[in-house]
């Protein structure tokens, strides 16, 4: 049966719920062989194994953290020629995707970035994307080399398949430009308890509407009864009221929860193009006109100064 690469991310050895995704996808398509870069590659194995890899291709080098994406590039690159793959699957991150098109000019091979779905075809995988602020919905297929593919995080539940994740070293040659540019210094970023944005199933965002940082408040209440990430819009971020780093949108994170709760958010393209693909999407909006509402499965018409609070405490009624 033909094997299917799938670029493991982690955080040092913990595998990191995009990856279980990819692995249930690459199922569809053949055996998937894990690559897993860096530290923490034997208990990242058992993991892997758990969900379906049946090898665990590993390497670990100062590079991989000294430097930024190409050694992983060339490692990609050694597991492609020593697997022959029917397919090189990759999560839809910044990271992940620069990696992914760097591979495709290193093999001549086509690339498709932000599928929401993979399914064996005739001809080789074929990819789904939703596109046009979820307007369309696309197939298409690479016709060129090995396919490399990235896949937006909550696109397929991970489903549990138990298969052998022999664990295998990489050797891995880094050519001239891995060294090109280095990682000078890192800050970790302030925990704050709730899940990644892009990879969380229930994000609560908000926007203009929200009328100043201290109002975020409300926000924050609603997504920790549900358990979720915080996003804000361009406008609320712009504005000063929440970080950058949880604006969604065009210039910020693409997310595609199940649930997406856009709260006095107008709904402009810009903020769209960032969670377009989410599975169920609620808005509330005093204004009955706005673009949000063209998108959304649930609106809600009113002061989110009243809904908010008022829905907060019904999850948490409901949850005891």
């Amino acid at each position: 049966m033909a094997e299917v690469l799938v670029y493991v991310d982690h955080v040092d050895g913990d595998v990191r719920k995009p990856t279980l995704e990819l692995l249930t996808l690459a199922r569809r398509l053949g055996d998937p062989v894990a690559v897993h870069l860096g530290v923490g590659a034997t208990a990242a194995a058992e993991v892997l194994a758990a969900h379906g890899a049946v090898r665990v291709l590993a390497a670990d080098a100062a590079e991989f953290a000294d430097y930024l994406v190409a050694p992983k590039v060339d490692a990609l690159q050694a597991a492609v020629a020593a697997v022959s793959p029917e397919a090189v699957l990759l999560p839809s991150s910044a990271e992940a995707k620069e990696i992914a098109a760097r591979l495709a000019v290193r093999i001549g091979s086509g690339i498709i970035t932000d599928a929401v779905d993979v399914t064996a075809g005739d001809d080789g995988p074929v990819a789904t994307q939703s596109v046009f602020a979820a307007a369309f919905t696309t197939t298409s297929r690479v016709t060129q080399g090995t396919p490399v593919i990235t896949v937006k995080p909550n696109s397929v539940t991970p489903e549990a398949a138990s298969a052998a994740g022999t664990l295998e070293t990489l050797d891995v040659s880094f050519g001239p430009l891995a060294t090109g540019t280095r990682v000078v210094s890192r800050s970790p970023r302030e925990s704050t308890g709730r899940p990644e944005l892009t990879e969380a199933a229930i994000v609560v965002s908000g926007g203009r509407g929200v009328n100043g940082a201290e109002n975020f408040a409300l926000i924050e209440a609603l997504a920790d009864s549900l358990g979720a990430a915080v996003g804000a819009s361009r406008a609320a971020v712009d504005a000063g009221w929440y970080p950058h780093t949880s604006q969604v949108g065009q210039t910020g994170k693409t997310v595609s929860p199940q649930l997406y709760l856009a709260v006095g958010i107008s709904g402009a393209i810009q903020h769209r193009a960032g969670m377009q693909t989410s599975k169920t999407i609620v808005a509330v909006n005093k204004d009955a006109e706005a673009p949000i509402f063209e998108l959304v499965d649930y609106g809600v018409v009113g002061d989110l100064f009243d809904v908010v609070p008022a829905l907060t405490e019904e999850v948490r009624a409901r949850k005891g």
